[in-house]
């Protein structure tokens, strides 16, 4: 048997409108009513197939850059919080990655400390994504947090820690199934000058 209220919660939660506490409720009764899952899936179903009925079109050209523009400050606003002088927060998203000319590349500035000469950067590489061979303009020190990355024929992935003098050279370093990770760099490196462009 279901409830009215029940039947409001599944809909709501079909339509993404629950809050976190309302979705550990719902949560604890789908796992006990067979019936509350067979009535969430068919309203799933249901509703992928209106959205399927509406007409295609195409969206304006300049909506994208439209839409980020009044995003950004707010972004700033959001992610960013001074609670005392010298402490900044930065609260994780997946905002802020700006690509690289490199296919399935991407940074996203973390800490710019030019008055000490270094930047903290997050880099991501897709799946299958190369990163051409290349002589490192300062010293480098990547760990790797999620993934695999291929650097001078060596694997490296989670909790690996890779460090390059500046001068030294590259191969081409890649990923297969992608990776995140954390980098520290000079300021004058190429990757921080194009990252805070």
């Amino acid at each position: 048997m279901i409830t009215e209220q029940q039947q409001e919660l599944a809909m709501r939660c079909a339509l993404g409108e629950l809050s976190p506490a309302e979705e550990a409720e719902l949560g604890g009764q789908l796992r006990t009513n067979p019936e509350l899952r067979e009535l969430l899936r068919s309203t799933r179903l249901a509703l992928e197939g209106v959205a399927l009925t509406a007409p295609s079109i195409t969206p304006p050209a300049d909506l994208k850059e439209k839409i980020l523009a009044r995003l950004r400050p707010q972004a700033v606003a959001r992610n960013t919080e001074a609670f005392a002088v010298g402490l900044r927060f930065l609260a994780g998203s997946d905002r802020g990655w700006k690509p690289l000319p490199i296919p399935g590349t991407y940074l996203k500035v973390l800490s710019l400390q030019a008055d000490r000469g270094y930047a903290v950067l997050l880099g991501k590489l897709d799946p299958g994504a190369r990163y051409p061979a290349h002589t490192n303009a300062g010293p480098e020190d990547f760990y790797i947090l999620t993934g695999d990355l291929h650097v001078s024929e060596r694997v490296l992935g989670p909790g690996d820690f890779h460090h390059a003098d500046a001068g030294s050279e590259h191969a081409e370093n890649y990923s297969v199934a992608g990776c995140t990770l954390l980098a520290v760099l000079t300021t004058d490196d190429p990757l921080v000058q194009f990252a805070c462009s």
